[in-house]
């Protein structure tokens, strides 16, 4: 049974016309009054309830208005109550904020068993489903699909869709093995430096996190010797996916200095470290996984640091302790 506060239902046949997801069993109603939702629930007698969304049911018998705290918190719990005395499941649509964290009050979290947090550039195909909360079992699973004019399909491969129309030889690029979930995921990070006529010269990150860049940017001038202050920085995670994990450091900081030096790196060398504000390079989780990911689409080398485990069949390793050896042990001098 399908509850929708969002859109018509003629709106919704005709999006399920083109996308092919008529059926004979699957029930819609436009309701948003929770008294009627209560009643199509025990008309239809369901297996699975919908809700879109959460934020526009009301209870009449609150004077609060739609999406308030007070309704959002109340109509929670009693669709809470009702799935738990019929024993089927409930689906709660909820909006998020411009910061990607759920609207209204916390304990809309804290009710239900499960959030699941539905990510996506809407400038890219891909899409990304991430348990956020799980009673049941792990949060480490990611649900990885890519939007067509059919809906969504998964996707198989997602390291060869980010990789798949990569340009080896330009610098300033190169591909980290990042873990996304239990996932392991290949991705390529470009960065461009140019010269900057400004006192305080740019510093954009789209998918990166900006501290880390700034962190980075700040040990490559201290400890390397790089000199980073007077240009402008733009560094792209490719695909339009975000990678914020301290894993990208060393990539990251070999992308900079390769782009700055005009030197690329090798086409199938992979960079995979966190960078300490000493500059020395540290172990990160599921290294192993990463590399073999990374050996499976081809890569036949990989910097890592000096504590990581021994590499797997198809890929030599080349261990470093500072980001500084990393630079010269690659030949990427400072022009």
């Amino acid at each position: 049974l399908y509850l929708s506060g969002e859109e018509s239902p003629q709106q919704i046949r005709l999006r399920a016309e083109r996308l092919g997801a008529l059926h004979p069993r699957l029930w819609l109603a436009a309701e948003v009054a929770l008294p009627h939702v209560v009643g199509a629930i025990d008309h239809v007698q369901p297996d699975l309830v919908i809700i879109d969304s959460i934020q526009t049911l009301l209870d009449p018998d609150l004077s609060s208005a739609p999406g308030s705290v007070g309704q959002v918190r109340h109509c929670s719990h009693r669709l809470v109550q009702e799935a738990k005395r019929r024993g089927c499941a409930v689906i709660l649509v909820g909006h998020v904020t411009k910061d990607g964290s759920l609207a209204g009050p916390r304990v809309l979290e804290h009710v239900v068993d499960t959030v699941l947090a539905f990510e996506g550039d809407r400038h890219h195909a891909l899409r990304l489903l991430r348990v956020v909360k799980h009673r049941f079992g792990s949060t480490q699973e990611l649900g990885l699909f890519e939007m067509t004019d059919t809906g969504l399909k998964g996707v198989p491969d997602p390291s060869g869709l980010f990789l798949a129309d990569r340009r080896i030889g330009i610098p300033g690029s190169v591909v980290v093995p990042t873990i996304e979930g239990h996932r392991p995921l290949l991705v390529e990070l470009q960065v461009l430096v140019a010269g900057s006529p400004l006192p305080s010269p740019r510093r954009s990150a789209t998918g990166i996190d900006h501290g880390r860049l700034s962190l980075l940017l700040a040990v490559l001038e201290q400890r390397v010797g790089v000199r980073t202050s007077d240009v402008d920085v733009y560094a792209l995670a490719v695909g339009g996916v975000k990678v914020v994990e301290p894993g990208v450091d060393l990539a990251l900081g070999l992308a900079v200095v390769s782009s700055l030096t005009g030197t690329a790196l090798p086409g199938d060398l992979v960079a995979s470290g966190e960078v300490g504000l000493g500059g020395e390079l540290r172990q990160v989780a599921h290294t192993a996984r990463r590399l073999s990911e990374a050996a499976r689409l081809g890569f036949r080398r990989a910097v890592v640091p000096v504590s990581a485990p021994d590499a797997p069949p198809g890929i030599e390793i080349l261990r470093v302790a500072t980001l500084a050896d990393a630079v010269d042990q690659l030949g990427l001098s400072d022009p």
